[in-house]
């Protein structure tokens, strides 16, 4: 009450004070008190009240911004049964402040083949931050050797995974699955056997703890190898026009992997409709499900872009992969530098679209890992790890 009839007293001086043309010399004054004094009741206000847009909330709140963010607009067709279910299951998440943990961990999961090449090179990123992160390896062919004292004992329940398949993204659920046990690991970040960190840990860990969005490629291609994959099979749940592609390396936070854990309809319609020689198109669901998943269901909690760093400039079926001779302090270098995102389209034009990496609305560096680096790079790595990675 004393600072509420003090900030009325101010103003009641204010205006007598501006109302006198007895001392023109004090104007100045008084209109940096009125301009300072109406800054405090915006910024009392901002705090006070909800804001109405994700950038005022990453700006002004402390608070979970998710809540903020446009719910999704739902057909305005009837819903079956099993839809309005899921709608009401992702509602309610959505709508659940995070439990924030004072021990808050990334869970580093890694989906491999077998053995993982660059273990060292991880073990150099993770040491002293043993606190701060857990990993998870889940090996789909033959059992890892490990190398490294944190990848060991970390190894999951695998099943054989094949390439294109729904396989990829059931071991991607499991890996989440066995994650989210541990109540800690606030955020998730999916790497392969031929992934590289580009960053020390610190600035990892506060990239992606001090945001509020999952970095979940996803973007429009009308190509072939976009929305010509599409099947209607997956009507009326999936439309096409909410068909998205994205890359399947993402990080991802703790509510938005419960909303993966919590799904059955819409995987269900990938797992059955979005496969190799589905009706003459071969649809990868690793490619699909999670990028027209949340475009759906949260489009604003969504980046729309990975952390890993792929480059598919050369217009392959795979992209491209790197070897010894490539690795030099200045390629490594511009890689962490990278502060715009470019996707490559199928469509007849090849069109490449490109934009700014934001983070919380600054634009930033883009990536934080890299991949696909051949096991022969360890060596040179190892010897630029510490310099390439200084911010």
């Amino acid at each position: 009450m004393k600072t509420t009839c003090a900030w009325q007293l101010s103003v009641k001086d204010i205006l007598i004070m501006s109302g006198s043309r007895q001392r023109p010399h004090l104007k100045r004054p008084v209109w940096i008190i009125v301009l300072v004094t109406f800054v405090i009741i915006f910024l009392i206000t901002a705090y006070v009240y909800s804001p109405t847009s994700s950038a005022a909330c990453y700006i002004f709140s402390s608070r979970d911004c998710t809540l903020y963010n446009q719910p999704p607009t739902f057909p305005s067709r009837e819903l079956s049964d099993d839809e309005t279910i899921s709608h009401v299951v992702i509602r309610e998440i959505l709508k659940t402040p995070p439990i924030r943990s004072k021990n808050s961990k990334i869970a580093f999961l890694f989906l491999t083949p077998g053995t993982l090449p660059f273990e060292a090179l991880w073990a150099k990123f993770f040491h002293g931050y043993e606190d701060r992160f857990s990993v998870y390896v889940h090996a789909s062919r033959v059992k890892p050797v490990h190398t490294s004292h944190y990848f060991m004992g970390r190894d999951i329940h695998s099943e054989n995974v094949v390439w294109g398949k729904i396989s990829m993204v059931d071991a991607e659920r499991r890996l989440l699955a066995h994650a989210l046990l541990d109540p800690e690991n606030q955020q998730f970040v999916l790497l392969s056997d031929s992934c590289v960190p580009l960053h020390n840990f610190d600035y990892v860990y506060n990239y992606l703890m001090l945001t509020n969005v999952s970095f979940i490629d996803s973007f429009v291609d009308l190509g072939p190898h976009g929305t010509g994959r599409y099947s209607e099979h997956m009507m009326p749940e999936v439309e096409k026009n909410d068909f998205r592609k994205g890359s399947q390396w993402f990080s991802m936070k703790r509510q938005h992997a419960i909303i993966v854990m919590a799904d059955s309809l819409y995987y269900t319609k990938f797992r059955l409709y979005c496969k190799p020689n589905m009706d003459g198109r071969n649809c990868y669901s690793d490619e699909h499900y999670l990028p027209t998943f949340f475009n759906m269901i949260d489009p604003g909690g969504i980046a729309n872009r990975s952390v890993t760093y792929v480059d598919w400039s050369e217009g392959k079926w795979h992209p491209r992969s790197f070897r010894a001779q490539d690795i030099t302090f200045e390629f490594l270098k511009n890689l962490t530098s990278i502060d715009d995102s470019v996707h490559f389209t199928s469509d007849p034009k090849r069109r490449v679209t490109t934009g700014p990496c934001l983070w919380n609305t600054m634009k930033r560096s883009c990536y934080l890992f890299a991949r696909k680096f051949y096991p022969e790079t360890l060596d040179r790595l190892m010897i630029h790890f510490s310099n390439y990675t200084t911010v």
